[in-house]
């Protein structure tokens, strides 16, 4: 089996990931293991979405207006949620297009490694840590 080609039969674990030397990062093993992450985490997400739209559409209108204006809040919130969880699976799919294209793991700013420790806490990541503070200064000082 090419494991450059092929995806490999055992994903490695998280701490099999953070042991890992130097020049085995973004290996064709490790890739796998963020797309195998990032696979989980959309679909958890769908699941978690579809059954949102199933909770609301079950749910029985109620004659009293408090209840009613506590039912309403309930799906203000939960839309609210689902509409953050719209914006990270929109970042899944570009973090699983950056594997595809040999770009996951690559700071966008400096071209330098993210790190797997920050990927394994967030594999969306696109900045390593230090170019995602200047750009959340940056952010601040333009009061956005």
């Amino acid at each position: 089996m090419n494991e450059t080609l092929d995806a490999p039969r055992t994903l490695p674990t998280q701490e099999e990931m953070l042991a890992a030397p130097e020049d085995d990062y973004m290996s064709p093993r490790q890739l796998a293991f963020f797309r195998a992450r990032l696979i989980q985490e959309r679909d958890a997400l769908l699941a978690s979405a579809k059954d949102t739209t199933t909770h609301l559409r079950d749910n029985e209108a109620t004659p009293d207006p408090s209840d009613r204006a506590s039912v309403e809040e309930d799906h203000t919130l939960e839309l609210r949620v689902r509409d953050r969880e719209r914006k990270l699976l929109h970042k899944i799919d570009e973090a699983i297009q950056r594997i595809d294209n040999g770009e996951y793991g690559w700071c966008e700013e400096t071209g330098e490694p993210i790190g797997v420790a920050r990927l394994i806490a967030r594999p969306t990541a696109t900045f390593s840590v230090e170019a995602q503070e200047r750009y959340e200064t940056r952010r601040k000082m333009r009061g956005g």
